[in-house]
C-alpha cells in the first residue's frame, strides 16, 4: 500500500475526496503546465444541440461519438493515415449516429459540428488559469484538436494572453500519444520533461504523457478507473478548480 505523508493528507482533507496523490518522489519544480484542451473545454452546448435533434438521445451519441474520435485518432496514427481532427470527428459523428440507427442529415451535421467548432471553455477555466499565471507558471494548450478550433476557443472564452503556446499535433500531422506529440510541449517551453505538468482529460492521455516522462493530473470527471499501462497519474482530481491547490503540493 503507498503511504500518504502529512502534506499529502491535509491536501486530501482541505478538497474533501476528489483529489488524490499518487506520487512517491518529487524532484523538480514544476515551471510550466501543458493542458489537453478537453480539460478546457465547456462540452454542455454540443450536448444541448444534439438533445434538440435527438430528443433523450444526446448522452448515448455523445458517449459512443466521444470514443471513436480517440479510437480513429489513434488507428490513423498507427496506419500513417492521417486526417485532421476536424476530419476525425465529423467521421465519428456519422458513426455514432449510425450505431444507434439514427438519421443525420446534411443540416443537422453542419449543425451540430458547427457548435462542435464554437465550444467556450468551462466557467471556472478562466479565472483557475488567472491564478496559475500569477504563480509564474508558464501556460500552453497540447491537443490533437485542430489549431483553428483552439484559437477561436480561446478567444471566445477572452483567454487571449493566458496561453505562452497553443499546439496542436495537425503540425507533426500525428497524434497523442505518439511521443513526438509530447515532445511538442518541450520545444515550446525548452524546458525538462519533469518540469512541464500534463494536465489531461483522457486516462489514455495521461498515461501516454506519463510514459512519455511528464508529471500529471488527471482531471477524471466521470469516476473512471485509472489505465492499466503501467504507469499511474500523480495526481487524480474531478474538477479543473482543484488545479490550484494541486500545483501548491508540486
Amino acid at each position: 500500500m503507498q503511504k500518504i505523508n502529512r502534506k499529502d493528507f491535509l491536501l486530501m482533507a482541505s478538497l474533501g475526496t476528489t483529489v488524490y496523490p499518487f506520487f512517491s518522489n518529487k524532484t523538480a519544480t514544476i515551471k510550466a503546465i501543458a493542458f489537453d484542451a478537453y480539460t478546457l473545454f465547456d462540452t454542455s452546448s454540443v450536448t444541448r444541440v444534439l438533445e434538440e435533434i435527438y430528443p433523450q438521445k444526446s448522452k448515448d451519441i455523445m458517449n459512443i461519438w466521444r470514443t471513436r474520435q480517440f479510437e480513429y485518432t489513434w488507428l490513423r496514427s498507427m496506419t500513417k493515415h492521417y486526417e485532421n481532427f476536424e476530419k476525425v470527428t465529423a467521421d465519428a459523428l456519422v458513426y455514432a449516429t449510425a450505431f444507434l440507427g439514427l438519421p443525420l442529415s446534411e443540416q443537422h451535421k453542419h449543425d451540430i459540428l458547427e457548435e462542435f467548432r464554437s465550444m467556450k471553455f468551462l466557467p471556472e477555466v478562466k479565472t483557475t488559469l488567472q491564478l496559475l499565471k500569477s504563480k509564474s507558471l508558464r501556460l500552453a494548450i497540447l491537443s490533437n484538436v485542430t489549431q483553428k478550433i483552439l484559437e477561436n476557443s480561446v478567444k471566445r472564452s477572452e483567454c487571449e494572453g493566458l496561453f505562452e503556446f497553443i499546439l496542436s499535433t495537425d503540425i507533426i500531422k500525428d497524434y497523442k500519444p505518439a511521443p513526438k506529440a509530447y515532445q511538442l510541449g518541450v520545444n515550446a517551453f525548452r524546458l525538462r520533461k519533469d518540469e512541464i505538468l500534463f494536465v489531461a482529460f483522457g486516462g489514455w492521455d495521461e498515461a501516454g504523457a506519463k510514459l512519455f516522462g511528464y508529471p500529471t493530473v488527471w482531471i477524471n470527471a466521470n469516476d473512471l478507473p485509472v489505465e492499466q499501462l503501467d504507469v499511474r497519474p500523480d495526481f487524480i482530481c474531478k474538477r479543473f478548480l482543484d488545479l490550484e491547490n494541486i500545483i501548491n503540493n508540486f
